[in-house]
């Protein structure tokens, strides 16, 4: 049985801070994504929230929330959170319940309403929780686990803080581009060198802010789609959720040690590493058959690690592959389209979900100004606190 579902519809909120509720942006978003579908809202049979953390019991249940506002009309729902990963596990569960044949057409919908600043745990002593542990043992903030991912590529693979910069230069450039974007603004390299220090060698611009913002899907079976009259849509054709191997022997915060390798060698495939690979064979493909890419920008230094792990290059060659304009529009295999977290900030449910938005626009030809010529494969990748990896790959 084909995996494939259609993608018909996509829409997005655009990011900022804007002083509103979860609520508002996700419906703002499902309401566009329906209209890009020429879906009704009552033809839906399921909606799959992902959830918000910082939304109280409605972001809790982010399924049933979605589907109150736009007005009760029987839909089955589900709620997901998986922290970053929420987003593609929700792109998860509302395919496998098309494929199982619970819904012929799914709406997926993610939004936050960040905080000010960077984020923290919530309050209340947990000390069964690595990242409240990472917080109070170590005072590991978001900003300083980036750096140390920082100092590890400039200690193992001799990057630099100037290498860091181009990549910033490179997503501001699309972010310019992209209409749903917080930040579109071109940034020099010489701006990125005089922004300040948060965590070194990490400065402000190489860092991802916090936002609000909303993105949603409308997915279908192919059967669905044919009557629709979408003959011809984007397709998701593999959906990665995958777990860490035991042992972990590199560092990967927020636990703050490494697993034991005395018991047993080290697993073949790094986890970072397994998570675009299963999406991949999953799918069929490639890195070679891939005409672009979405990840999970946090800092500057940790796409250039996304960019090894999805095999776009070996191991400590993705400097290069910034330097030589590799991955830029208009480059062999561009990266982050959209601009990334370097032009949005984190919405956390709706990040992987807006990262699957720009894979459709670019899979259509409709990416405007930061279309990706012929684009016919495309992935997502992002990682999850708490062993949460997803990638996802879409066709057309």
């Amino acid at each position: 049985m084909s995996g494939d579902v259609a993608v018909l519809g996509a829409g997005m909120h655009p990011w900022g801070k804007w002083g509103r509720g979860f609520v508002r942006y996700g419906t703002v978003a499902a309401r566009a994504a329906l209209a890009d579908a020429g879906v009704d809202w009552r033809d839906v049979g399921s909606v799959v929230g992902a959830d918000t953390v910082r939304g109280g019991y409605p972001g809790y249940v982010a399924g049933a929330t979605f589907a109150r506002a736009l007005g009760w009309q029987g839909a089955r729902v589900t709620s997901v959170y998986a922290a970053c990963a929420s987003g593609a596990q929700a792109i998860a569960t509302a395919r496998a319940q098309i494929l199982a044949g619970l819904a012929d057409v799914v709406l997926v919908v993610g939004a936050d309403a960040a905080p000010k600043g960077f984020f923290a745990p919530a309050g209340g002593d947990r000390p069964d929780d690595p990242d409240w542990l990472r917080f109070r043992v170590l005072g590991a903030t978001n900003p300083a686990y980036f750096a140390l991912y920082a100092r590890r590529r400039m200690a193992v693979h001799g990057d630099t803080p100037e290498d860091f910069a181009l990549v910033k230069v490179k997503n501001a450039a699309a972010g310019a581009l992209n209409p749903y974007a917080r930040y579109r603004k071109p940034v020099t390299a010489d701006e990125v060198a005089a922004s300040a220090v948060v965590a070194d060698p990490l400065r402000l611009l190489d860092i991802c802010a916090t936002s609000d913002g909303g993105a949603a899907l409308v997915l279908s079976s192919m059967a669905y789609a044919r009557v629709h009259g979408a003959t011809d849509p984007v397709r998701i054709r593999a959906v990665s959720t995958v777990t860490p191997t035991y042992p972990r022997t590199v560092l990967d915060l927020p636990d703050i040690a490494t697993d034991s390798a005395a018991a047993g060698a080290a697993p073949a495939v790094p986890f970072r590493e397994s998570i675009a690979a299963a999406a991949c064979e999953e799918a069929g493909i490639g890195p070679e058959d891939l005409s672009l890419a979405e990840v999970y920008d946090l800092s500057t230094a940790l796409e250039l690690e996304w960019y090894e792990d999805i095999g776009l290059c070996g191991r400590g060659e993705g400097a290069k592959l910034v330097r030589e304009g590799a991955t830029a529009l208009g480059g062999r295999i561009p990266v982050n389209t959209s601009g990334g977290l370097a032009s949005f900030g984190e919405a956390v449910p709706a990040q992987a979900i807006a990262q699957v938005c720009e894979l459709t626009w670019q899979l259509r030809g409709a990416a405007g100004a930061r279309q990706v010529p012929g684009a016919r494969v495309g992935i997502t990748a992002n990682q999850g606190l708490f062993g949460h990896g997803s990638a996802v790959v879409a066709v057309r």
